[in-house]
């Protein structure tokens, strides 16, 4: 295995890095206590395209697939998940396209992310149905050459500042993996209502909210692939999306370590540093295989998919694994700078604040482990 980065790879990775230090560390804690990012983060982050890392470049992308979005992602959420997350989660819907879109819809579509700057977002979950996909009750009803969409999406990243969505409707009368189709649907549409901002626990920067389709009127020609390919089309997409996703849980604790060990060198007790107590250097140690662990996981489920070969099984590894190390990494940064990373004048609190979602979002933890064990019993 050669776990050289290509020259391609370093740039875009050494490019987030320095975006990360100059602009959204310093912003990081007045952004996730007033719940907002700045417009002009977020149009520089696409300046340098950070939320089109995986659109070909004939249309305009970088087309680092899988791997490269996985080092910008982990490189963003150092300073802050939910920033990292709001730049980020454009390429769930691009995915949505880029797999199941024909020439046209990519054409399209992709030509406004880069030209125009449109930001999508991607309405899947809604109140009764999240980790079960099939009991989605959003619907699309055909009607000639259009669908009628109603029904409502929530914890929806972005879904007030994109300007479409990739939206999963039921289609089909039976409740199996046909049931669903995946529609693009312009935000400004007639019907179309964001109906509330979701407040959090963490990754407060992030835009979230709820989506209300009444009576939609969607042209036939935004339909993704064919009709009952909904369900197919989103576990594509999070073949590709899990391994960023569980880098942006990377980014964290790496924060995470750095800001322990900086306190645990210049906090004295009994005498000596922190970092000469046994206990504290043990922790800092755990904290530093788990993350390194998480990486090898991310980055081998990443370079599989870019080269084409299956990596759901390793996918959900990393996602799993990177998603329970970060909280618990995170949990004992708070743990060693004590009463101070208690408080939020230091970063650990919202970075631990900011770890439980990975744990929930993309597939939550005990979802992946569902898969894995479905993949290891697969050939039995």
């Amino acid at each position: 295995m050669d776990f050289e980065l290509t020259d391609d790879q370093k740039i875009i990775q050494q490019a987030a890095r320095e975006f990360c230090k100059r602009e959204i560390i310093p912003i990081a804690e007045k952004c996730d206590e007033e719940e907002t990012m700045p417009a002009e983060l977020l149009e520089k982050a696409m300046d340098l395209g950070f939320p089109f890392m995986t659109v070909p470049e004939k249309y305009g992308g970088l087309e680092m697939g899988c791997m490269g979005s996985a080092l910008v992602q982990e490189e963003l959420a150092y300073g802050d998940g939910g920033i990292a997350s709001s730049i980020g989660v454009n390429r769930l819907a691009a995915h949505c396209i880029l797999v199941s879109g024909n020439e046209d819809q990519q054409k399209e579509y992709f030509g406004r992310m880069i030209n125009d700057h449109h930001l999508s977002a991607y309405c899947l979950t809604e109140p009764g149905a999240g980790s079960d996909v099939l009991a989605l009750r959003c619907k699309a009803q055909k009607k000639g050459d259009e669908y009628v969409l109603n029904g409502e999406k929530t914890f929806i990243t972005n879904g007030t500042i994109a300007k479409f969505y990739a939206v999963f409707a039921v289609t089909g009368s039976e409740y199996d993996h046909k049931r669903l189709s995946c529609f693009l649907v312009e935000k400004d549409s007639k019907g179309v209502t964001v109906k509330k901002h979701l407040r959090k626990m963490g990754q407060r920067a992030s835009d979230t909210v709820e989506i209300h389709f009444e009576d939609v009127h969607v042209p036939a020609r935004n339909l993704l692939g064919r009709e009952g390919d909904g369900f197919s089309i989103a576990m594509k997409v999070f073949d590709c999306t899990r391994p960023p996703s569980a880098a942006g849980a990377i980014g964290v604790s790496r924060r995470a370590l750095d800001e322990a060990k900086k306190y645990a060198l210049e906090r004295t007790t009994f005498g000596k540093p922190l970092v000469k107590h046994q206990v504290i250097a043990h922790k800092l140690a755990e904290m530093a295989m788990k993350i390194e662990a998480s990486r090898l996981l991310v980055h081998k489920s990443a370079v599989l998919y870019d080269q084409g070969k299956p990596n759901t099984f390793e996918a959900s590894c990393g996602k799993s694994f990177a998603a329970d190390s970060c909280m618990q990494i995170t949990t004992e940064a708070v743990q060693i700078l004590g009463g101070y990373g208690y408080m939020r004048e230091y970063p650990v609190e919202r970075l631990m604040r900011s770890a439980k979602v990975y744990q929930i979002f993309e597939g939550s933890s005990e979802i992946q482990k569902l898969i894995i064990a479905r993949e290891i019993f697969k050939d039995a």
